[in-house]
């Protein structure tokens, strides 16, 4: 029996896409997203935002680079996915990060030049269930 890892958020990029161009001419690019939820807590409102690191590859990340900037709201879709390296000090960390598979720019039509849906190719790292 095979799990699902579905992730799907909205919110704010918290700064303009970092892009990397790795070995063989792969690209990445990867920023910081911001979702907030309020709630009331003993009779006021409180505002709770919670950070997620976003990383798209390949095609994705080309067009996260040309369309997507700092405080623009963004509908992601992906998969949540754990990784550990080395700092300087060889402490061993680990780090959280949402993998896109597929994103949609939000908010006005005039906010940006074309509104497209993006999506991933299929990738030999995709499972069917």
């Amino acid at each position: 029996m095979s799990g699902i890892n579905k992730v799907i958020l909205v919110g704010h990029l918290g700064k303009d896409p970092e892009v990397r161009h790795l070995d063989g001419g792969v690209t990445v690019a990867s920023f910081p997203l911001a979702t907030s939820e309020t709630y009331n807590k003993d009779g006021k409102r409180v505002e709770q935002t919670e950070w997620h690191n976003i990383v798209l590859w390949r095609g994705l990340a080309e067009v996260a680079s040309k369309y997507l900037q700092k405080g623009k709201l963004v509908y992601i879709e992906g998969k949540l996915r754990t990784r550990s390296f080395e700092d300087k000090e060889k402490v061993k960390k680990y780090v959280t990060e949402i993998v896109a598979e597929n994103f949609t720019m939000l908010g006005r039509k005039s906010d940006f030049e074309q509104s497209p849906t993006v999506s991933a190719p299929h990738s030999n790292e995709s499972s069917s269930l």
